[in-house]
């Protein structure tokens, strides 16, 4: 091989290794800053909305999903769900959610923006426990005999009902807590922003 040959070869080599070097640098300086136009573990701590997909939500069903770091339950409230709510006006503390801060779409019998849609923090505002669902009326699951469906709080025994409102004479002190939220469309839900609650 020549020396102008082998000149050339080491050329290349070189040339091919400085942009090897430089793409590795172009990458690097581009991941920081492509990671700064993500929202942040931060962001979505403080209360990024959380867009929920609710068309396969059939009547009866509930779904959890997180906002916050807290469950929020949307169930899709069947007829005699509803029905029920009529009925414990006077069993509950706080039928309209009248005495604590709510969206002013909370503040109704069923405490929706939607009549069959319940859309809840799903934690027990006395100490913060998770209620456990017990949606089947009567002594079906270890509930009293007048018991038309709803919540129970296994820690101090606080019972809400199908509207999240709190039974009277119970540890909780407030209803479950719903939290701003506003429709897309009939299928989709934006928890965590209510620009127009409707």
């Amino acid at each position: 091989m020549s020396k102008q040959g082998k000149m050339d070869c080491g050329r290349r080599r070189l040339i091919v290794a400085t942009a090897a070097v430089g793409g590795v640098g172009a990458v690097a300086a581009l991941v920081p800053f492509v990671s700064s136009l993500l929202p942040s573990e931060r962001a979505k701590a403080a209360g990024a909305p959380v867009e929920v997909d609710i068309s396969k939500l059939e009547p009866g069903q509930m779904m959890t999903v997180e906002w916050r770091g807290k469950p929020v339950w949307i169930i899709n409230r069947t007829k005699d769900m509803l029905e029920t709510l009529t009925k414990l006006n006077d069993a509950v503390a706080d039928p309209k959610s009248e005495k604590q801060q709510q969206p002013a779409y909370a503040q109704n019998e069923t405490r929706s923006i939607k009549p069959e849609m319940m859309v809840v923090v799903g934690i027990c505002t006395h100490l913060g426990c998770s209620p456990s669902s017990k949606f089947k009326a009567g002594v079906d699951e270890g509930m009293p005999g007048d018991w038309l469906g709803g919540f129970l709080c296994p820690c101090h025994g606080s019972t809400f009902d199908f509207a999240g409102r709190v039974y009277k004479s119970k540890p909780a002190p407030t209803n479950l807590e719903v939290p701003p939220h506003v429709y897309l469309s009939d299928t989709r839900i934006v928890i965590g922003e209510d620009k127009k609650g409707a």
